[in-house]
């Protein structure tokens, strides 16, 4: 006879457990559809890139392509702008809006970079027609001097304090460069609260009990775990990601917690199923102490309800559906947890992330062919763009531009700073050329700088590179890792 009496099943929260986890995908869907709820479809080209890209000057001409391309990656996008009204009709809803002024450091609060992983920034003094000029702003971006430009900023306060100001806010909060948060319970949300939730052993006729509660600072994973009706474990699930992330530039996921002297599982999934193999991991609490635990994905076991999977591949990182949080009186193969006590537990996550990254840009810029040239010897102004000829008539804006150059290099940050001879209105997928020691003349599609912006924040090829590029004649075949390698580091 079991020495565990049986106790009464809950089979409503049983039923309920599975309309939440769509395990009964039916009823999953009437819910949202009742709660007027929408999920984007899954991805089939890969996961969700992780973080989000802050793109400044997001609502100019390279700026919109920009924030188009990156959401075409499945990136999400927090657009810094000054009018949300304006920019809106601009970029869209599935932009994020943060509305702000470079200019004034006041504005640019930690808010902006919530979850950030980079930044993208294409911000720039506007240029107008003097009053009474022709108003076709459009020729004078194609390089061609049809009217007397004059700019309606100023140059110092948009090109170096402003990128100053932003700059000063990414070193504060960017995330080291080889990691990359997931879940930040000090700063929760809706969205987090939302995605979480309980799977326990009711599933299997169970009657432990959980619930994660979002409180000051951290995650509280807590409840009471029985062993009656040969149950034993209690855990929280996120609900499965859609698209799932990419985590295949980084090397492992980094829990920091806070325990009560039990041991725990982290459960990762990579399938987009309620019941398939799970890639799990055991670690040891220390009771009433913040400690941080790494998980190399080599160390994931493979598991299907607690027994090992021993031909299964492991885990496709690039397509990281759910994570799930365990206490289970059970290992693996029906070996026992050493460390497992029935009752009451608690445990206090306060991040999740992923760590071992390879470094990629955090700060990436568009500057200006040009900006050496002002005031250089020899210089034969006839040959020479707009800008570069009417530097001192526009403010100095070449020589600013320079100066906020700079104030990157000299930062903390891995950059990548970008130098586009005159920029058109061309269809993009042209053949592009870097070169350095800013001498070059040409045009460059906006397109292909945009595309540019968002292959470069990729590539650990692409940091602490400062370049000018252009567009020239050939089949556009850019090996971007390539076209990175070739170029010197500052």
């Amino acid at each position: 006879m079991s020495s565990n009496p049986r106790e009464t099943w809950d089979f409503g929260r049983f039923v309920q457990t599975l309309v939440d986890f769509e395990a009964l995908p039916f009823m999953g869907c009437l819910k949202r559809i009742l709660q007027g709820q929408t999920r984007q479809p899954t991805s089939s080209s890969g996961g969700q890139n992780m973080g989000v890209i802050v793109v400044a000057g997001a609502t100019g001409g390279v700026g919109k392509r920009v924030v188009e391309r990156l959401l075409a990656q499945n990136y999400a996008v927090r657009a810094l702008v000054r009018d949300t009204n304006r920019a809106r009709t601009i970029l869209g809803d599935r932009v994020e809006l943060f509305e702000a002024d470079l200019t004034i450091p006041e504005t640019l609060t930690p808010a902006l970079m919530r979850d950030a992983i980079a930044i993208i920034c294409c911000t720039g003094t506007r240029v107008q027609p003097v009053e009474g000029d022709t108003p076709t702003r459009e020729k004078y971006y194609q390089g061609i001097k049809f009217y007397l430009p004059e700019v309606a900023d100023s140059p110092e306060a948009v090109e170096y304090q402003g990128i100053q100001n932003l700059v000063n806010l990414a070193v504060r909060c960017l995330p080291p460069a080889d990691q990359q948060m997931i879940f930040d319970f000090k700063s929760p949300n809706a969205q987090i609260a939302e995605l979480w939730g309980a799977v326990d052993d009711v599933v299997m006729g169970g009657v432990s009990e959980s619930e994660i509660r979002l409180i000051e600072g951290s995650a509280l994973f807590s409840g009471i775990v029985s062993t009656a009706n040969s149950g034993g474990f209690a855990s929280v699930r996120t609900k499965n990601l859609t698209p799932p992330l990419d985590l295949s530039q980084f090397s492992g996921i980094e829990l920091r917690l806070k325990g009560d002297g039990q041991r725990y599982k982290c459960i990762l999934r990579g399938e987009n199923k309620w019941d398939g193999i799970g890639y799990s991991y055991s670690f040891d609490t220390t009771a009433n102490q913040w400690i941080t635990v790494r998980i190399p994905f080599t160390d994931l076991v493979p598991v299907f309800r607690a027994k090992v999977v021993r031909d299964a591949p492991r885990l496709d990182t690039q397509r990281v559906y759910a994570f799930q949080l365990m206490l289970s009186k059970f290992e693996y193969d029906g070996a026992l947890n050493p460390r497992f006590n029935p009752g009451g537990f608690a445990l206090y996550i306060e991040s999740i992330k992923a760590y071992g990254g390879n470094t990629t840009p955090r700060f990436i810029h568009i500057s200006s062919a040009g900006v050496t040239r002002p005031g250089k010897p020899g210089l034969n102004l006839e040959e020479e763009p707009p800008a570069v000829r009417m530097n001192d008539q526009l403010g100095g804006l070449l020589t600013w531009k320079l100066r906020g150059e700079e104030v990157i290099r000299q930062s903390s940050l891995p950059y990548t700073i970008i130098r586009p001879c005159a920029l058109t209105e061309e269809t993009g997928g042209q053949t592009l050329r870097f070169e350095q020691g800013d001498t070059i003349r040409g045009q460059v599609s906006r397109e292909d700088i945009a595309q540019l912006c968002v292959e470069a924040l990729k590539l650990p090829e692409a940091c602490q590179r400062t370049f000018e590029v252009k567009a020239q004649p050939g089949l556009a075949e850019n090996n971007w890792k390539a076209l990175f390698q070739e170029l010197d580091r500052d």
